[in-house]
C-alpha cells in the first residue's frame, strides 16, 4: 500500500509541476513593431507606423487651414524602423506624438528653391513650383516692358530695318536650383504668387507710405524728393506706364523702396538716329579788343545713326557696348573770332562744351538709386555718359586749371578742373589721364580717356559739377543746370 501511495504522490506532483510550467512559459513568437527615432535618439516603440502618420495628420488641422493643404507630415528628422522583437513593451501613438510636438515642428509637402550668386545665398519655400515661376515672371515684368517681354518669349519681334530696338536676351543672373521636399511648418512658406512677388521686389521693405501729389508735381520730381528712382515709383504704382504720365493735385501715390532679391537682366540691340550738337570753335585775333568777338561761321547740328548693345540689370543700365556709328548729316561747328590770343584760365558760365564724343547715352542720371556696386541706396550726384567706347577722348567742358589728377578706389582715375568762377568739374573712371595738376586747360581740350577704373560696371564718364572745392567744403549740383 505504501508503495502504491508513493507512486500516486509522485504522479500528482509531476502533473502539478507540468501545469505550473505551462502558465509561465516564455512567448517564443517574435512581434513586428516600429522603433521611432527623433534626431537619432530613440523615443519609443509603436505598433503601427501608419497609425502614427494618421494621428499626426488628424491632430494638425490648424496647419492644414493655415497653408491650405490636406496633409501634415512628421518632422523631417523623424525615422521609424521596422523591428522584430520578443519584447511587447510598446507605447501609444498619442505618447509619441506628444514627445514629437514638444521637440520638433511638423512638415508639409512643398518646394525648396535655392538662389545663389557670388554675394547671395537665399532659400525660398513655396507650396508649388508654379507659385515661384509666376512670381519670377512678375518680377521680370516689373523691370522689363511687358510688350517687349511677350514679343521676346513668343519670338515675334519686329526686325530692325533702319532704327529700332530688339531684345536679344532676358534672364535671371543668379543660379536657381529647386527640389520637392517636406518643409517645416516653422519656415516662411509662400502660399500665393502675390506675396512672393512682393518679397522678390521689396525684400524685407514691406512698408509703403502714401504721398499726396501737389500742384506742379511730376513723377520724376516725386521720385527724387522721396529718394527713390523713377523705376521704383513705377513699380509701386503700376497704373503709371512711364515717367511722362501726368499727376493731378490731391492724387495719392505709393512710395516704396525696392530691394530686389533677383538680378533681372535684359540685353537689347538698339539702333537710333541721334542729333550731334555742334561745338563752338574759337579763333583769336590780336587786332581785336579783348572781350570782343564775331561769328564767322554759323553752326548747325549733325545727325548720326548709332548702334549699341545695352545691358540692363533691374531696370538700370549696367553696360553699353558701341557697335557702329554712321554719319547721316555732317555737323558744322560754329566758328567765333575773339580778341586776344591768350587762353583765359577762367571758364565761362555759358556755352559749356560736352565732355565726350557724339553717340553717347546717359546710362545713369542725377537721381536717387541703388548703387550697382555696393547695393546701398544713395543720390547719384552726377551724370554717367556711356556709349562712346573704351579709350575714346574726354574733353574739358570749359576753361580752367587742373586742380587734381589722382586715383580713388570708387572713382578710379579722375581729373578735377577749377574753372576759377566758383565752379569745379570732375571726370571719373578714366582709362588714363592726359593732363597734369596746375595745367591751364582750354574748353574742348582732351584731358583723359574713357575707361572703367574704380567702381564701374562698364566704360563711361562719371561727370560731376561742384560749387566750391570738391570734397573740401564744396557740394555737387545737377550738371544739367549748366546746360540750360
Amino acid at each position: 500500500m505504501k508503495k502504491v501511495g508513493l507512486i500516486i504522490g509522485i504522479c500528482i506532483l509531476s502533473f502539478a509541476i507540468a501545469f505550473l510550467s505551462l502558465g509561465f512559459k516564455k512567448d517564443t513568437t517574435p512581434h513586428t513593431y516600429y522603433q521611432v527615432y527623433l534626431k537619432d535618439e530613440v523615443i519609443g516603440v509603436i505598433e503601427s507606423k501608419k497609425e502614427l502618420d494618421k494621428y499626426i495628420n488628424d491632430q494638425n488641422n490648424k496647419f492644414k487651414k493655415k497653408f491650405g493643404v490636406n496633409k501634415i507630415y512628421a518632422p523631417s528628422d523623424l525615422i521609424t524602423k521596422k523591428i522584430e522583437t520578443y519584447d511587447s513593451n510598446i507605447v501609444s501613438v498619442a505618447e509619441i506624438y506628444k514627445i514629437i510636438s514638444e521637440k520638433e515642428p511638423f512638415t508639409i509637402e512643398g518646394y525648396q528653391f535655392n538662389i545663389k550668386s557670388d554675394d547671395k545665398n537665399l532659400t525660398i519655400y513655396t507650396l508649388s513650383e508654379d507659385i515661384f515661376r509666376e512670381a519670377v515672371t512678375n518680377t521680370i515684368k516689373a523691370f522689363v516692358n511687358e510688350d517687349a517681354y511677350v514679343s521676346f518669349n513668343e519670338n515675334n519681334q519686329v526686325e530692325i530695318e533702319t532704327t529700332g530696338t530688339k531684345v536679344e536676351n532676358i534672364y535671371v543672373d543668379e543660379d536657381i536650383t529647386f527640389k520637392k521636399t517636406n518643409i517645416s511648418v516653422a519656415e516662411d512658406i509662400y502660399t500665393d504668387v502675390q506675396s512672393l512677388s512682393r518679397f522678390l521686389l521689396f525684400g524685407e521693405n514691406t512698408e509703403q507710405k502714401d504721398y499726396t501729389v501737389k500742384l506742379g508735381d511730376t513723377i520724376s520730381d516725386v521720385a527724387f524728393d522721396n529718394q527713390i528712382s523713377i523705376s521704383e515709383f513705377l513699380i509701386s504704382n503700376p497704373n503709371f506706364k512711364n515717367e511722362n504720365n501726368l499727376l493731378y493735385p490731391g492724387q495719392i501715390v505709393k512710395i516704396g523702396i525696392t530691394d530686389p532679391q533677383l538680378s533681372i537682366v535684359m540685353e537689347e540691340y538698339v539702333v537710333k538716329d541721334q542729333e550731334v550738337t555742334y561745338q563752338t570753335e574759337v579763333q583769336y585775333d590780336s587786332n581785336m579788343i579783348k572781350g570782343d568777338y564775331r561769328v564767322i561761321q554759323e553752326g548747325s547740328n549733325g545727325l548720326e545713326r548709332i548702334a549699341q548693345r545695352i545691358k540692363y540689370v533691374n531696370g538700370e543700365i549696367s553696360y553699353v557696348e558701341p557697335v557702329s556709328k554712321t554719319e547721316l548729316e555732317p555737323v558744322i561747328n560754329e566758328v567765333v573770332v575773339k580778341g586776344d590770343k591768350n587762353v583765359s584760365n577762367v571758364g565761362s558760365l555759358k556755352n559749356w562744351g560736352w565732355p565726350t564724343n557724339s553717340g553717347y547715352i546717359i546710362s545713369s542720371d542725377y537721381v536717387y538709386r541703388i548703387n550697382p556696386i555696393t547695393g546701398w541706396r544713395e543720390l547719384h550726384a552726377a551724370i554717367d555718359i556711356a556709349g562712346t567706347g573704351m579709350g575714346s577722348p574726354i574733353y574739358a567742358v570749359t576753361n580752367g586749371v587742373v586742380s587734381e589728377v589722382a586715383y580713388r578706389y570708387q572713382d578710379g582715375n579722375y581729373v578735377c578742373i577749377d574753372h576759377n568762377n566758383g565752379y569745379y568739374t570732375c571726370y571719373c573712371h578714366m582709362q588714363k589721364q592726359a593732363v597734369t595738376k596746375g595745367q591751364t586747360i582750354a574748353k574742348g581740350q582732351v584731358i583723359g580717356y574713357v575707361g572703367m577704373t574704380g567702381w564701374a560696371t562698364g566704360p563711361h564718364v562719371h561727370f560731376e559739377v561742384w560749387v566750391g572745392k570738391p570734397w573740401m567744403g564744396g557740394y555737387r549740383i545737377n550738371p544739367w543746370i549748366m546746360y540750360r
